[in-house]
């Protein structure tokens, strides 16, 4: 449960500061692994997914260490949940590595900075999403050929830049930590300053290059006009049409089954924005193999157009399984996963996408499965992290530390977090400590899997 504080905020930080006694600061250095072997985790993972697909998560995955901790969420869920626990909760993203924050459109048309995947969360100890941040952030440095010290100094700027933010927040009102945000003017005026004039133009040319990759583009990218209709273009093995995917005997249940699921899934969202939604049709829809952990879930686009064929919505629905941190948390209240994952996403991002919704519905193998819809794009952007310098990662860093500790200040107990990591530099320095270890330990599972797939012990398809 989300422990979002009881009592006046002195009583509220001294139960903080106490948490101390049984979890010291200095106890977050510590990587513990009490749980099975990590390839046996993601097999067991990948039985419940797209058989034809799993090879190519490996695939994506076996490509570097950095890669292979992006896709191995549930090995870290098994190493955090046999480390500390503060007992200090908030809703927790589950998968906060670096690649999983970047731009995006809200509803109002600003283009903002956040956390963008949430296909993990659930109500969690705050440290499990420092900890995942700070680890990528050591193993990025890695890749990108950083020195020791040079890592060090950008994973305590992250963890300094969270336990400040946190006590900031702690004196704000309820209100000020729920308007807060980073928007383009933030990025503007707060971090392109701290830039030389050619990482600017980078930043400004990135800004541009997010507005620009809306729905239209997607529209342009995706969609071909095939036997006088409109239609998704294949893009075999990342996008497959249906009709090219399945037997025609077949296709009109999955059809079926997925219009079911875009008239179900309405119900889900605000009365204004099932008006909107209503007036689309469904048209086309293709499976699309999305991310590195993400690979050989079901995930479908769906092509809708609405006043004629100039006038395109592409929606993406997303399977959701239970969180990876689920069987050690058991703090998720949902009976749907996708219902977990869109509240999840509400409570933490500053701003969530307006056609953002959930659906339960019944597979043509007879499989009840949970997903949850959003838009394919929106002004999406990502930062380039290969060949990103120390000083721009550093401020990277610090911002998606930033978002972080507003996310847990909107969902737990801020003034207790904040009383319990102190103004000292423990917290830091025990983060540094782990994400050093934690980034050894996924070298050496990186070199299992590389290890297992040269022997053919696990098939992995690479390049794709």
């Amino acid at each position: 449960m989300l422990t979002t504080g009881a009592g006046d905020p002195a009583t509220r930080r001294a139960r903080g500061r106490a948490v101390r006694r049984s979890v010291p600061l200095e106890a977050h250095a510590e990587v513990l692994r009490k749980g099975p072997d990590p390839l046996a985790l993601l097999e067991e993972q990948g039985r419940a997914r797209v058989p034809e697909l799993v090879p190519i998560r490996y695939g994506r995955m076996v490509a570097s260490p950095f890669a292979f901790f992006r896709g191995s969420a549930r090995v870290m869920a098994a190493d955090l949940a046999a480390g500390p626990d503060t007992g200090l909760t908030a809703q927790i993203c589950g998968d906060a590595h670096l690649a999983n924050f970047g731009l995006f459109a809200s509803p109002e048309r600003r283009l903002v900075f956040d956390a963008n995947d949430f296909d993990e969360t659930l109500p969690g100890p705050f440290e499990y999403d420092v900890k995942r941040l700070a680890a990528s952030l050591d193993l990025a440095g890695r890749e990108n050929g950083f020195s020791r010290k040079q890592r060090e100094a950008v994973v305590a700027a992250a963890a300094t830049r969270y336990r400040t933010a946190m006590a900031r927040f702690a004196g704000m009102r309820d209100l000020d930590v729920w308007y807060s945000h980073v928007d383009t003017e933030f990025l503007r005026e707060q971090v392109a300053p701290r830039l030389d004039a050619k990482r600017r133009r980078r930043l400004e040319r990135g800004l541009e290059r997010a507005r620009s990759r809306d729905h239209l583009r997607a529209f342009g990218r995706l969609t071909t006009v095939a036997g006088g209709r409109l239609r998704i273009r294949p893009q075999p093995p990342l996008v497959v049409p249906l009709e090219d995917l399945l037997p025609p005997e077949q296709t009109g249940d999955l059809t079926g089954a997925l219009r079911e699921l875009v008239d179900g899934y309405a119900e889900t969202l605000q009365s204004d924005r099932r008006v909107l939604l209503g007036r689309y049709t469904l048209v086309d829809l293709a499976r699309k193999v999305v991310g590195v952990g993400s690979v050989g879930t079901r995930c479908w686009v769906l092509l809708l157009v609405g006043r004629d064929e100039d006038d395109p919505l592409l929606l993406q629905v997303k399977e959701a399984e239970p969180s990876v941190h689920a069987e050690f948390l058991r703090s998720n209240r949902y009976r749907n996963e996708g219902q977990r994952v869109v509240a999840g996403q509400r409570l933490m991002q500053q701003s969530s996408d307006l056609f953002l919704g959930w659906r339960r519905t019944q597979g043509i193998d007879g499989v009840h499965r949970d997903f949850y819809v959003r838009q394919l794009w929106d002004w999406k952007g990502s930062v380039e992290i290969e060949g990103m310098r120390p000083r721009a990662m550093q401020i990277y860093a610090e911002l998606c530390a930033w978002c972080l500790a507003r996310a847990h200040a909107r969902s737990g107990d801020r003034i207790a977090i904040a009383g319990y990591l102190g103004s000292s530099p423990a917290f830091d320095r025990a983060l540094v400590a782990y994400a050093d270890t934690y980034a050894d330990t996924a070298e050496r599972d990186h070199r299992a899997l590389a290890d297992a797939v040269a022997a053919e012990r696990i098939t992995a398809t690479t390049g794709v």
